[in-house]
């Protein structure tokens, strides 16, 4: 399906951590705006789509603040990225990009990153019991990698009020995934790490985000995309 009105998107995933390998796919992640006048409707529109060719996350504008407020690590990513990862950028993704800080709160970002964090270590476990169906050190390598990038992102914006998507020293994430690949138990101690140094530190984040700052820009995107009386989108 075509999605049109989209107002930022880039690469995500792998890619954009600088952990890709030969043959990684390549996630796109973005965000879109619902035609204003179809949300009046008894039936609400589609807040997200997702493809697997490409491999592919849209979601909807209002959808997508809901779940930056709440510190979601994935779409986080989208107002973090690289200048050169972005393949759409318009006027309104610019200016969401620039109050991205107002979406962080210090709570937020802790609880959803060690949140994360924490089921990551969970699949390990059930990967080591063999209660899921792939434990392949591949898949297990990959979910540890996850985990301590989740714990270093997480920290570093709750620290610092930013987040540098690209890890630093690669090769560091790909041996760590291959010793929890032989042990899982060997991500626990830099779980504990991370809890504690979450608890030792204070934030630069207020304890909530601001979101009046993300609710007037959705209302601009809605103006923009309701028709005027010519029939064409106004402000």
């Amino acid at each position: 399906m075509t999605v049109t009105n989209i107002l930022l998107s880039g690469i995500v995933g792998s890619t954009a951590y600088g952990l890709a390998h030969e043959g990684s796919d390549i996630d796109r992640l973005g965000m879109y705006a619902t035609p204003t006048e179809e949300l009046h409707g008894l039936h609400r529109p589609p807040e997200s789509h997702v493809s697997t060719a490409p491999d592919r996350t849209l979601h909807e504008a209002g959808k997508w603040c809901r779940l930056a407020l709440s510190g979601n690590p994935t779409v986080m990513e989208l107002v973090w990225l690289p200048d050169e990862l972005y393949e759409t950028r318009t006027a309104l993704g610019d200016e969401l990009i620039a109050l991205r800080q107002t979406l962080l709160g210090a709570r937020r970002i802790r609880d959803a990153y060690l949140g994360y964090a924490t089921q990551q270590f969970r699949k390990l476990r059930s990967r080591r019991d063999g209660s899921t169906a792939d434990g392949s050190p591949q898949r297990v390598a990959k979910h540890a990698r996850h985990l301590k990038r989740l714990c270093t992102q997480g920290y570093e914006l709750y620290a610092t009020g930013r987040l540098t998507v690209r890890v630093d020293d690669p090769e560091s994430y790909r041996r760590f995934g291959e010793e929890v690949a032989a042990d899982p138990e060997a991500a626990q101690p830099l779980l504990r790490r991370f809890e504690e140094a979450f608890a030792d530190t204070r934030s630069a984040l207020p304890d909530q985000p601001d979101d009046r700052a993300a609710d007037a820009w959705l209302r601009r995107v809605r103006r923009e995309f309701y028709p005027t009386a010519s029939g064409t989108p106004g402000r």
